[in-house]
């Protein structure tokens, strides 16, 4: 009877169990933003993870016969000018797509914490460092990637680093600034009088004091790589087409867009769904771990 008073309008399985040992659970689940946001995100997951089962015909399969075919019980996404089902490009596409956008979340995790874990910790890099990043950052992100990738050669793995090149700086300044706070609390200063040596700080006092922060940077990063790894494939700078994505199926079909708009609105609309469930996701976590903006619950 107390839980259900403790935590009003939650479903009785977030009452109980892992949810009354792990509070922010609670919180997160109370937060209808980052439900919206979970459930947008978890689709096109799902749709990315069971692309086989989802859409059992090969993407790159040509039906001379059946192009331009509009979205029906046949093939419910409809076709493309070539007559490949767009539900399979579509979901092969979201594959592709999402697994770069991990992958630059993944990088940007590693590289972007040691930089920023080094400049914040370490006085004397912190000038070098953040002059390195301010000049990164000079630059506008998308053209960044685009010249970056432009130099390397189109390819899946050029769009992953191009776009960790461009959000590492911004992920190390999020992370300096956490670790410039950290580093002067007391319980730090008191592990240096101490003698611990400097990696066991970083590693056990001050880092896992900055993850709040960085978890809600890494989910506006994973919206932004999906969205700008689109905008490197609509130029021809991501993955070689016949390879579905969703940036080069729109390309391909934005010259069909008066006899067959499915071809470009469906993964456009799959794109703007899955940028919209991360930024909701990513404001749920903000406002649950942001101790500034967190309300305090019973």
């Amino acid at each position: 009877m107390t839980a259900a008073v403790d935590a009003p309008g939650l479903p009785a399985v977030a009452k109980t169990g892992l949810f009354k040992r792990w509070p922010i659970l609670r919180r997160l689940l109370r937060h209808k933003a980052f439900v919206i946001g979970a459930v947008l995100f978890g689709f096109i997951l799902l749709v990315a993870l069971f692309a086989d089962w989802i859409a059992p015909i090969d993407p790159n399969r040509i039906s001379i016969r059946n192009r331009f075919k509009p979205p029906d019980l046949t093939h419910w996404l409809g076709t493309d000018n070539l007559g490949r089902s767009q539900l399979s490009r579509v979901a092969y596409g979201a594959r592709l797509s999402l697994a770069i956008g991990f992958a630059v979340v993944v990088l940007n995790a590693v590289f972007g914490v040691i930089l920023g874990a080094a400049a914040g910790y370490f006085r004397r890099l912190d000038n070098i460092l953040m002059r390195i990043t301010d000049a990164l950052m000079a630059f506008p992100a998308v053209l960044l990637a685009i010249g970056i990738a432009a130099a390397l050669g189109p390819s899946s793995m050029t769009a992953a680093i191009a776009l960790s090149a461009v959000y590492i700086p911004r992920t190390a300044r999020i992370v300096r600034a956490s670790v410039l706070v950290v580093r002067e609390m007391e319980f730090v200063q008191a592990a240096i009088a101490m003698g611990a040596s400097h990696l066991r700080i970083l590693g056990k006092h001050v880092l896992p004091n900055c993850l709040a922060p960085l978890i809600v940077q890494l989910t506006f990063i994973f919206a932004y790589a999906v969205l700008s790894e689109a905008v490197l494939s609509f130029l021809g700078l991501g993955a070689a087409p016949p390879t579905p994505t969703w940036g080069n199926i729109i390309a391909e079909g934005r010259q069909y867009i008066r006899e067959a708009a499915w071809i470009t609105v469906i993964p456009g609309m799959a794109l703007a769904a899955t940028v919209l469930g991360l930024n909701l996701l990513g404001d749920g976590l903000r406002d649950v771990l942001d101790p500034r903006l967190k309300i305090s619950q019973a």
